[in-house]
């Protein structure tokens, strides 16, 4: 069997250092592994409206800031497929075919929607669209037969939902769909990042988030004023390591190359920590450390940002080309899905034979 990757981002606005260490970087290194044979990168834009009918120009304008930030992290359209949700129309009937093996209420014990619906104030308001995320979900990963679905921690329910789909599906109309893997960060600390103001997770709509293209001065300016261990008053207090957000960011960007370069008192972020924990250590000169990691790591993402959006077309291009590219793989499947099922009534030569010899034998 191929191995293939299949994930994705919702364009609801630019990227940020949560997406990165929880997803983006690994797919990256995926990407060079060669250890795949494709590897599919969507653009969730049909995802996005299901809570954002009512501002399409919000998801249309982002559409081109995470292709940019695709791009500039290192994804090669060359190794991977880069594509738009909503061009591969074979993903929404894949979706209305799965909706008969789901119940409502298993939708509603999913623990991914249940959040997302409680952080979104949706209570019994609920669109139907994004009440049917997993279903979505699962024909987005199905569609391309993805083995691997590297995502964060938070999707994890997601993943279980669609294996569930797919050996339902497999049971009642024969072997046509492929059970995916989730492929989670193999640093604890990037499975959910948490917001800058310590909240449980970087979100957008919470507005807690450092941005992959953010500038120099705005980034410092954040870091500096992250929530820490609030209980870390004077230096020589002994501090928190243990969920606080400037050493988790630690834990997520620091290599042994930056304390050479940036904090030469110490070998390695254990020994930062040690120092912290037993007091002695304020937490603005962490903060300074932890800016001059992220600025080390996010100029070059940066800079490679900027050459791209002198081409925008280019971008576009890339985007079609790989929308293409998708919607042939698509198509194979949803036809597999549709003999599996026996909907595909016009290439069943097998059906309309047996329907003539049955009218034959009549008429006679």
């Amino acid at each position: 069997m191929s191995k293939i990757i299949l994930t994705g981002d919702r364009p609801t606005g630019k990227l940020h250092v949560g997406h990165y260490v929880g997803s983006l970087r690994r797919r990256v290194e995926l990407q060079n592994s060669g250890e795949f044979d494709k590897i599919f990168i969507m653009i969730a834009d049909a995802q996005a409206l299901t809570d954002n009918a009512d501002n399409p120009e919000k998801v249309r304008q982002n559409i081109i800031e995470v292709a940019l930030d695709y791009l500039s992290v290192g994804l090669d359209p060359a190794k991977s497929t880069l594509f738009i949700q909503s061009q591969i129309p074979e993903l929404t009937e894949l979706s209305f075919y799965y909706m008969n093996l789901v119940t409502v209420s298993r939708l509603q014990r999913n623990p991914t929607v249940k959040s997302e619906i409680a952080m979104r104030n949706f209570e019994t308001s609920i669109p139907v669209g994004f009440f049917t995320y997993p279903i979505s979900q699962a024909a987005d990963i199905t569609a391309f037969k993805a083995t691997t679905v590297p995502v964060g921690e938070d999707q994890e329910p997601m993943l279980e939902q669609c294996k569930e789909i797919v050996r339902k599906f497999n049971s009642v109309y024969g072997e046509a769909l492929v059970e995916p893997e989730i492929l989670l960060p193999d640093n604890a600390a990037c499975l959910r990042l948490p917001g800058i103001d310590g909240k449980a997770k970087m979100s957008k709509s919470l507005g807690n988030c450092i941005y992959l293209s953010e500038e120099p001065e705005s980034i410092q300016k954040k870091v500096m004023s992250m929530f820490t261990d609030p209980n870390h008053l004077r230096v020589e207090d002994p501090g928190q390591v243990e969920g606080n957000p400037v050493f988790i960011y630690l834990d997520a960007f620091a290599k042994d190359e930056h304390f050479a370069e940036f904090a030469p008192d110490y070998a390695n972020l254990q020994e930062m920590k040690d120092h912290y924990s037993r007091g002695g250590l304020g937490d603005v000169k962490v903060k300074r450390f932890l800016n001059n990691v992220l600025q080390a790591e996010l100029e070059p993402i940066r800079n490679r940002r900027k050459e791209f959006q002198k081409d925008i077309p280019y971008v576009y291009e890339v985007l079609r080309k790989g929308s293409q590219v998708a919607e042939e793989v698509a198509a194979q499947t949803l036809a597999d899905v549709k003999a599996a099922m026996k909907i595909n009534y016009f290439d069943d030569k097998e059906l309309i034979a047996m329907q003539s010899a049955k009218y034959e034998e009549k008429n006679d």
